[in-house]
């Protein structure tokens, strides 16, 4: 496959992409400083200038993190390419025209629970969208785990200033470089839509609360999970103390700790989860989730929309039917007996666990689903972290007569007998068109209906980035979220529903006491 250089021009110098098949894609693009010795633990700070042209035809170093464990469905499209370093805030930009069309841009964040992937897995390939949608699609790198999370600012009086949110600063930085220069890479600056899944949801819906990023987008789609992630400044605090411990390093030693490798903030990341467990079982199973300070992060994203934070952005927000389900990817398969199961519910439900199960497993039995015991805890995790938060965001913009549109992807994929169903990440691949990968078609499938359904996910998403409407020819009239709960339902068809689930929604919503809505 033939490419051809060319050439644009950015505020900090030129660039040298290459253009194949009518997509000109442009990779390793720096939009903030190298993150590295004293800048380590800091905001992100502008690049600087270069003379002459800089090629940017492969894609950047991506930031330290652990592999993913070896899976039938991680291998391939789920592998993370590329050399890991501080140095990892750069960007990806696939565009049709390198002309004034001013068209739509999406700007994705990825997934990994904050602490894994990058803007260069094969997933994310923008190639298809911008060939066939006429979308110009940008992917970015950010600071993951201790190097874009870990509060120090306290614990150093200062010495390190670090707020637990560098990573979610890195975005914005990266925004900015889009409102200052998309405009040469065929995109509106005017018209940016975020979006992102997982742990990418959870930055979208900080950004939907945070100050600084007001003006740098217009509308947003939340994939598998909404706004209720946040964490305090005395737990992140909490956090960090254990996090130097497990280093051995004193917080008024900042030249060690701005000397610690890398590898080792990777590795005591890992430790830190087992600590946190010991310490408090009921502390989730992700530790960097965004740092209410009152100060760039005011408010919980959830609360901040609902007093009209996000009253001028169009958004989205969805998850797949079988969510944690993915976790049954290993083999052999996680089965647990009732009373396991229980266990593990009792770790968020206390004392509501079994009259919780026995709903669940009434409830999917009569709809003749599966229903033994992991079914149900399975059912019952993807309801409390991901699907009812999803709900109440929709809510809230209905509350302040706000347009957003709920939806629930029920395709299943075929991968390892079935077992997985509507799995976490399942419809990404049809988003970007990336299904088709052979390596990907083990989880995704293919044939004719398969296609379809990229078709008129790719259809109905660039619709929503163009106008804040995913309604579109493929797929009808899409509603806003309203008293009815119109709720679109993506597989083989697509039908819009009033409120599917809607007795799991209403013993959620009767929940007695704390159930951690939409903690990890």
């Amino acid at each position: 496959m033939s490419t051809e250089s060319v050439i644009v021009s950015t505020t900090y110098g030129k660039l040298e992409g290459e253009s194949c098949n009518g997509v000109n894609v442009f990779r390793g693009v720096p939009y903030a400083a190298p993150p590295v010795g004293e800048l380590r633990w800091r905001a992100p700070q502008p690049v600087q200038p270069w003379d002459g042209v800089r090629s940017a035809r492969a894609f950047g170093p991506v930031s330290p993190q652990h592999p993913l464990p070896p899976s039938e469905i991680h291998t391939g499209i789920l592998d993370v390419p590329g050399r890991h370093s501080e140095d990892c805030l750069y960007l990806n930009v696939w565009t049709p025209g390198l002309d004034d069309a001013k068209r739509p841009v999406l700007f994705w964040i990825h997934s990994g629970g904050l602490e894994y992937g990058s803007g260069s897995q094969p997933l994310y390939d923008g190639t298809t969208l911008a060939a066939t949608r006429d979308v110009v699609v940008v992917t970015i790198n950010y600071r993951l785990g201790a190097l874009g999370y870990l509060r120090l600012t306290d614990l150093t009086g200062g010495g390190i200033p670090s707020t637990g949110n560098e990573g979610r600063m890195d975005e914005i930085a990266a925004l900015t470089w889009v409102r200052d220069n998309i405009a040469a890479f065929g995109g509106d600056p005017d018209n940016v839509t975020i979006f992102g899944q997982s742990a990418g949801s959870i930055e979208v819906a900080a950004l939907l609360s945070i100050t600084p990023a007001k003006g740098l987008f217009r509308r947003a789609v939340l994939h598998s999970t909404a706004t209720h992630s946040s964490q305090t400044i005395d737990n992140a605090n909490r956090m960090s103390e254990l996090f130097l411990d497990i280093l051995g390093v004193d917080p008024r030693d900042t030249d060690a700790l701005r000397a610690v490798e890398p590898s080792r903030l990777v590795q005591a990341s890992t430790d830190l989860l087992a600590r946190m467990k010991q310490e408090d079982p009921n502390s989730g199973r992700m530790h960097f989730n965004p740092v209410v300070d009152g100060d760039f992060l005011p408010m919980r994203p959830y609360d901040a929309v609902r007093g009209g934070a996000a009253d001028d952005i169009s958004i989205m927000v969805g998850t797949t039917l079988d969510e944690t389900r993915l976790a049954l990817g290993s083999e052999p398969p996680l089965q647990l007996n009732y009373a396991q199961a229980l266990a593990a519910c009792r770790v968020f439900l206390g004392d509501e666990a079994e009259r919780m199960m026995a709903a669940y497993t009434d409830l999917r039995t009569r709809r003749g689903q599966p229903a033994s015991p992991t079914d149900v805890m399975f059912a019952l995790e993807t309801d409390r972290v991901l699907r009812y938060p999803s709900i109440k965001l929709s809510e809230a913009l209905d509350e302040r007569r706000r347009p957003g549109y709920q939806f629930i992807f029920t395709y299943e994929s075929p991968a390892m007998g079935g077992r997985l169903g509507a799995a976490h990440a399942l419809e990404l691949g049809f988003l970007f068109g990336t299904y088709t990968d052979e390596k990907a078609k083990v989880f995704n499938g293919e044939g004719p209906v398969a296609d379809r359904l990229a078709e008129r996910m790719q259809d109905a998403w660039t619709s929503f980035a163009a106008t804040g409407d995913p309604s579109c020819a493929s797929i009808g009239h899409w509603p806003t979220y309203g008293a009815a709960r119109e709720t679109m339902l993506i597989g083989d068809d697509w039908d819009v529903a009033k409120a599917p689930y809607e007795e799991e929604r209403l013993l959620w919503e009767e929940f007695p006491g704390d159930a951690r809505i939409g903690l990890m």
